[in-house]
This record gives C-alpha cells, structure tokens and sequence, in this order.
C-alpha cells in the first residue's frame, strides 16, 4: 500500500493543478473524490519521485519513466491536445476534451468530439516546436 504524501507536497500540487486550471481553461471533475485520487496520487509521486508523474498509468519502472516528460503532470497529451485522461483538467460537465486529438486516439473513441470551450487558453504544447511535428499542427 502506498504511503500519505506529506501535507507538504498535496499543497503543492493542489496549488499547481488550481493554478492549471485557470491557465489551460479546465475545470475540476464535478465529482470532487476523483480530483481528490488523482491530487492525492500526484503529490505520493512527488515525495516518491520528486516529480509529479502521472498516477493514471501503470509503469514498469515510475523512477525511469519519472526522467521522462510525457507523463508528468501536465503530461504532454495535455499540453498538446487539451486531453486529461486522469480527468482532472476536464470541461465543466466533467469531460475531458478530445477536440484536438487524433481521430484513432482512444480518447476521441471513447468520448467521441468534446469541443473545447475555452479554445484561446491552454495547449502549449502547440507553441514548442516537437521533433516530427508542425508547431501548428492540432492532430
């Protein structure tokens, strides 16, 4: 079973994911115990790893992939395409947005378009130039 992350690190991370919220134009799952498990998981992350790696996945090695960028929160499918999996950075009816995905993204399959009603705010990740990819290109 895994340990309480200290008092120390759940504000951290409630600090940042409220402060993301705002930047990135999401919202809190109206479900509060699911953003709850996801801060929770982030913050254990962050006393175990020193980074706040993404709880949503399962990885053969958390301190290899923690040396990574894709999966710590914000991970780049976020930053990229607007898209939590974790739904924790969600749309106001709790769902996450697949606007921007690919079109054979499981999300977009699952969920189907959720359009993005904050469009002018989040998505940084368009504006850094990716190996392979167009800083403009949304899919």
């Amino acid at each position: 079973m895994a340990k309480e992350p200290t008092e120390a690190s759940l504000k951290k991370m409630w600090k940042y994911v409220e402060h993301y919220w705002e930047k990135s134009g999401t919202f809190p799952h109206p479900d509060k115990s699911v953003t709850e498990v996801v801060v929770k998981g982030l913050a254990q992350h962050v006393d175990e790893l020193g980074k706040p790696l993404c709880p949503c996945n399962f990885y053969a090695d958390k301190k290899a992939e923690a040396q990574k960028r894709e999966w710590i929160c914000a991970c780049e499918e976020m930053k990229l395409y607007k898209y939590c999996h974790c739904l924790l950075f969600v749309n106001q009816d709790g769902l996450p947005i697949t606007e921007y995905l690919p079109e054979d993204h499981e999300g977009r399959q699952i969920y189907g378009v959720v359009k993005d009603p904050t469009p002018d705010k989040g998505r940084e990740g368009t504006k850094v130039t990716h190996p392979n990819r167009h800083p403009s290109t949304s899919s």
